[in-house]
């Protein structure tokens, strides 16, 4: 018999091997807004939204000073972090406009929006909302229907400025 995995198991976190501890707490605790919620010594430290243990491990225990990964060779593609809102999501994209942080896309993806850049260390990194269940698009046969569709960026930094 197949096992399935739970319905409410989630992904708890991503632990991310930089070059720079305090280059990538730049991007992560003062660009995106993470808190720290402990360092592990001075080679690891760990951050998190909402006062959890941790969504983010940053460590150089492998890696300090190193350069990034080859683009073209397995290991992560990205890591996704959810919004609990399209406002919130509009909130970072003007946090980065301002900061002059570039983006590698932006997506509307039917059953989410996303906007794509690379960490201070090439890591991709896909900052996100999800749309409403019943907003998802599905075809005949009732399975999702994902597309790749460009994302209205002046819509969703004016949805910014009406949040602030």
């Amino acid at each position: 018999m197949a096992y399935s995995v739970p319905d409410q198991t989630r992904i708890g976190h991503v632990h991310l091997k930089v070059a720079d501890i305090n280059r990538s707490l730049t991007f992560y605790r003062d660009l995106l807004g993470f808190a720290i919620t402990q360092w592990y010594g001075d080679a690891a430290v760990f951050l998190s939204a909402g006062g959890y243990h941790h969504h983010i491990g940053l460590n150089t225990w492998h890696s300090k000073g190193a350069s990034p990964a080859p683009v073209r060779a397995a290991g992560l593609y990205h890591v996704a972090i959810l919004y609990p809102t399209r406002a919130d999501l509009a909130i970072v994209l003007k946090r980065l406009i301002d900061a002059g942080y570039p983006l590698s896309g932006a997506s509307d993806h039917g059953v989410s929006e996303a906007l794509y850049l690379d960490d201070p260390d090439g890591n991709g990194v896909e900052l996100y909302w999800d749309k409403p269940r019943d907003q998802w698009p599905v075809n005949e046969q009732g399975t999702l229907n994902m597309v790749s569709d460009r994302l209205d960026l002046a819509a969703l930094l004016a949805l910014a400025t009406e949040a602030s």
